[in-house]
């Protein structure tokens, strides 16, 4: 008996708990989104964008016509459903989630109607991924191996959506390809045609960053904020940098702050740390970077 009323206790305090730093309504587990289903909706949309080369079983075009077909009937009740819960997150009410539905119908049907225009966006990523790395084989080998084109992929998927205001979603998305990829790329970030993610792993790209066209990445780049002391009082400021067309920045380094401009046309070089504008058509590297050779004793 006394071990069951220290169970009753122990649950009744950490629930006590939670509602009082975290609030009683979203105790309602079911109204979170779903990770596992967000992950699969992330696999469908990848079929979407690249049909015959995730889809099993579809050689010809009749057999992708009916894929894409199923895809996306499959998308959109599985996204519907999702962003249903969002909606809903701070209601706790079930007839308020019914009251939703037709709200999260219109953003999905939406947000599918960009797809024609992400498949055209991402055309050119794989294109100048392509262009720019002499080890690819084909376009083939960049979209089904690339992780740079998946982290991309992701990513142009949930900033519609974040366009669009759907809540959660599409952060969720970004760290879903941040976890498999190692690269960051927040939704909320702009970024034009012809981006290039070479390697990728460990680099950043902040909320409000803007990206012009031709640009391309190198691996542990990080395109920052400044400062972010400021919390929540900076939200919805620019805090990110912008890099104009044709830029290119080598592995290392880190650009930060709203005001830094990156002129079109310059390229960074490698371990750079800038914090002001560059002019156009400048190349910045660290100068006087000297390194020492000692011969080793022979053992």
């Amino acid at each position: 008996m006394k071990q069951k009323k220290e169970a009753v206790d122990l649950v009744s305090t950490i629930i006590a708990g939670y509602a009082k730093h975290f609030g009683k309504e979203i105790t309602r587990l079911d109204y979170l989104p779903d990770k596992d289903e967000v992950a699969d909706i992330i696999s469908l949309l990848r079929k979407l964008l690249f049909p015959g080369y995730f889809n099993k079983g579809a050689a010809d075009s009749a057999g992708i016509n009916c894929a894409v077909e199923a895809l996306a009937a499959d998308i959109k009740m599985k996204l519907n459903r999702q962003i249903c819960r969002t909606l809903n997150l701070d209601a706790g009410q079930d007839e308020k989630c019914y009251a939703m539905a037709g709200k999260a119908e219109e953003l999905c049907n939406a947000f599918l109607q960009t797809i024609p225009g992400i498949i055209e966006v991402l055309s050119t990523d794989v294109q100048a991924t392509y262009d720019g790395d002499p080890a690819a084989k084909n376009k083939h080998e960049i979209i089904f191996t690339y992780p740079g084109i998946f982290a991309i992929s992701i990513y142009r998927l949930a900033h519609q959506l974040h366009l669009l205001s759907v809540p959660l979603i599409p952060r969720m998305m970004t760290e879903h390809a941040h976890s498999l990829t190692g690269i960051d790329i927040h939704p909320g970030a702009d970024i034009g045609p012809y981006f290039c993610i070479d390697h990728g792993t460990g680099i950043v790209i902040g909320e409000t960053t803007k990206i012009g066209s031709h640009v391309k990445l190198y691996q542990g780049v990080t395109i920052g904020a400044l400062s972010t002391q400021g919390g929540q009082n900076l939200r919805s400021k620019k805090r990110h940098p912008t890099l104009e067309d044709n830029v290119v920045i080598y592995s290392g380094a880190t650009i930060l702050g709203g005001e830094t401009v990156i002129g079109k046309g310059s390229v960074i070089g490698g371990n750079v740390f800038i914090t002001q504008s560059v002019q156009s058509n400048t190349k910045v590297n660290v100068k006087n970077h000297e390194l020492e050779y000692k011969k080793r004793k022979s053992s």
